[in-house]
């Protein structure tokens, strides 16, 4: 076979994992109307890349699926992290709250701890730190623990939804909604939703579509409730008030908080002929980073790849991304998470609005028609 020969063949491969050629089949085809006003989100019709390219990625490397299963050093780092923030409760126990040192300490070790456990029970809801699912939802509850409320169970059908329906609009509650666009699109907004963003990803849900609880559910609350009385008694009301500002703090104006806005928010300029979804164009909606912020965050910068495999974990991420090197390197990315936070408040043209979103498609995790296999897909 010649050169050129595999030079075409691969760059079609490409072109389809990354949305451009899989659309060309729904040209021609009569579309149902989305009206798309002059400020709005990116209304699409197009298929997420993820599923395509994650097909192209295994007809061109199909080693790529040893890569899958669960990582035995996850539980191990997550013991770490809750006992250190444990340590830091305990010798913050006489200093005042108002304190440089007890805001200091919050901020900088608090919220990095923290925010490392919303990362590791974003892995964790993978499946990806023992075989057993059981195991899984309870490594989570633990992880959950210095985070002061308990919302690991709920994060997992919500997320695994995010992955099932990226973009769906009533579906992926990872999307900010029609009210959040009307009053938060401006300098202003923008800094008042990164300073309290925790607040949004905790309430947005339930506004969304509510899930049922079950007895994981009130597990989570009764160990948390129990952790949180067990501290308060043994070393009182500052040491219990570290977790929650801390998790405040992890959720706002911090460098590592800024992958919630960097993963999917539109940082690239969109064409007009992108902008009208009739014309089928796909814009790019996940953006990756592969800075050294990634080693305190399960390298969740790596986020395409993370989409791509989700049940490849976060020490083999790399190794993904130099195996399909072709499909990757071309894809938007940042290089700055702090950059990308600055840009997100201060730059007109990125805001609220710049979100790909679509009316159908996707599948409510947790809904009775699913089945485990497919959850784990």
């Amino acid at each position: 076979m010649s050169a050129a020969s595999t030079a075409t063949r691969s760059s079609t491969a490409k072109a389809r994992a990354n949305g451009a050629a899989k659309q060309e089949d729904k040209k021609g085809q009569e579309l149902p109307e989305l009206k798309v006003k002059e400020h709005d989100f990116f209304w699409t019709y197009t298929e997420e890349p993820h599923r395509t390219r994650r097909l192209a990625i295994i007809k061109a490397h199909p080693e790529v699926t040893k890569l899958c299963g669960p990582e035995p050093l996850t539980k191990y780092v997550v013991a770490a992290v809750v006992g250190l923030q444990i340590l830091v409760a305990y010798l913050l126990r006489d200093t005042p709250i108002l304190s440089w040192k007890y805001l200091a300490a919050a901020y900088i070790i608090g919220a990095t701890a923290n925010q490392n456990l919303f990362l590791a029970i974003h892995e964790i809801s993978h499946n990806l730190a023992f075989r057993s699912p059981l195991a899984n939802r309870l490594l989570a509850i633990f992880a959950n623990l210095p985070i002061g409320v308990p919302y690991s169970a709920s994060f997992r059908p919500y997320h695994l939804t995010h992955h099932k329906s990226l973009g769906v609009d009533g579906l992926d509650t990872d999307l900010p909604t029609a009210l959040e666009l009307v009053f938060l699109d401006s300098i202003l907004g923008k800094a008042f939703f990164c300073t309290f963003q925790i607040f949004f990803y905790a309430i947005r849900p339930i506004f969304v579509y509510r899930v049922p609880l079950t007895r994981i559910h009130y597990l989570n609350i009764a160990a948390q409730v129990a952790f949180d009385y067990a501290i308060y008694t043994a070393f009182g009301g500052r040491a219990l008030a570290y977790f929650p500002i801390s998790s405040f703090l992890a959720g706002s104006l911090h460098p590592l908080a800024a992958h919630f806005i960097a993963e999917h928010y539109v940082y690239e300029t969109v064409t007009p002929a992108q902008r009208d979804p009739r014309n089928l164009v796909p814009v790019p909606e996940t953006f990756s980073y592969y800075g050294p912020a990634n080693i305190l965050t399960y390298n969740v910068g790596l986020h395409n790849e993370h989409h791509d495999f989700p049940a490849v974990p976060w020490t083999r991420l790399h190794k993904l991304h130099d195996i399909a090197k072709e499909f990757y390197d071309d894809l938007p990315q940042h290089h700055s998470w702090t950059y990308a936070l600055w840009k997100f408040i201060w730059d007109d043209s990125v805001g609220m609005n710049c979100r790909v979103k679509r009316k159908e498609g996707g599948r409510k995790v947790g809904a009775a028609s699913w089945k485990q296999d497919e959850i784990e897909a």
